[in-house]
């Protein structure tokens, strides 16, 4: 059965008026899903009684069920969330002095190769269609609902490459930016990618106001390649033409995410590299202290080597900072607990 949350405002009015119904009550559904979020079309009592039945006859209203939630020390709530076909994927919310940002994930496993990621360990099976994103951000605002919170953020960084699933990723971003829904400003919503040139193109066009982030990892393309297969088909100087006519066409800073790893990209060479690298952008950069997984060879940089990269970058006049760590005392990588979930650690 079809999701009603698949729909953004203008299909749900067009849906409706196709059924016989009023325009506005598309916006009515909207309104009852978005801000009451109610979990069953009789709870729309404003609606009337054929629609109401009408709606329960031609779509669902289910999300993802919650399997297993993780709580953290520092507040962050880890969610492995089961979808219709029994599918896991991983939600989870952090908390900022700013708001709480959701993390979610854009397909069931990863294709990428991206050699030191927990993501990647099951590999793609399917992307997820835009209520299984929506779902996700419902889960967790009703998880904030309890304590009278509300998602602010969301950061589409979770597992899978949301540009090999782009449309979809698109679909979703409308629908939870929608005013008279959730209203999470467009400013306030990231999209991270491993390097994905035509989609990076295709973003300029959008005319959304989302933040881009970009999983560089290495400081050239002689480590990207060894540990990012997309650098094969992408490389360092492709991607950077891409990302300077983003910047130009859509006057938006790139966050470019760099994966501190112990021996591989954390030298004083490297932070140079990087930092003449980055010379023609308006960037800024996030460094990661990595969260290491059993199932490779990857080591967390050393605080030493963290700081001192750190400390090159912002006297190459780079923007940048060390990003803060959530949840360190539950499964914190990225596909970490939905791969133990599936006995793969």
């Amino acid at each position: 059965m079809i999701s009603i949350y698949d729909w953004n405002l203008e299909k749900l009015q067009t849906i409706v008026e196709n059924l016989g119904f009023k325009k506005y009550n598309g916006e009515q559904i909207l309104r009852w899903l978005y801000q009451s979020r109610v979990d069953s079309f009789d709870k729309m009592s404003n609606l009337s009684l054929p629609l109401r039945e009408t709606l329960k006859s031609s779509f669902s209203i289910d999300l993802p069920k919650v399997v297993k939630k993780q709580v953290a020390s520092d507040g962050t709530i880890k969610f492995l969330l089961e979808l219709e076909d029994k599918r896991c994927v991983e939600t989870v919310i952090m908390r900022y002095v700013y708001g709480n940002a959701v993390c979610v994930s854009s397909q069931v496993g990863c294709n990428m190769g991206c050699s030191f990621c927990a993501s990647g360990l099951l590999k793609k099976v399917r992307d997820l269609q835009v209520h299984e994103m929506v779902g996700q951000i419902l889960v967790a605002q009703q998880e904030l609902d309890k304590t009278n919170e509300r998602v602010s953020h969301v950061v589409v960084m979770g597992i899978g490459e949301p540009f090999d699933n782009y449309e979809n990723v698109m679909n979703f971003i409308y629908i939870i930016n929608e005013a008279k829904g959730l209203a999470i400003g467009a400013r306030h919503i990231s999209v991270s990618t491993s390097g994905i040139v035509p989609k990076i193109k295709a973003l300029i066009n959008e005319k959304l106001q989302i933040n881009l982030a970009v999983s560089l990892h290495a400081p050239n393309d002689t480590i990207r390649d060894k540990i990012m297969k997309i650098n094969h088909v992408y490389n360092m100087e492709t991607l950077k033409e891409a990302l300077i006519e983003y910047e130009t066409k859509t006057n938006r800073r790139v966050t470019f995410e760099y994966l501190l790893l112990d021996g591989i990209n954390d030298s004083s060479e490297n932070a140079y590299e990087l930092a003449a690298y980055l010379k023609d952008t308006c960037c800024y950069v996030n460094l990661i202290p990595y969260n290491a997984v059993s199932e490779n060879i990857y080591k967390r940089s050393s605080e030493k080597n963290i700081n001192n990269f750190y400390n090159i970058l912002k006297k190459e006049k780079i923007n940048v900072t060390i990003r803060r760590e959530f949840g360190n005392d539950i499964d914190a990588a990225c596909g970490q607990l939905r791969a133990k979930s599936e006995g793969k650690s």
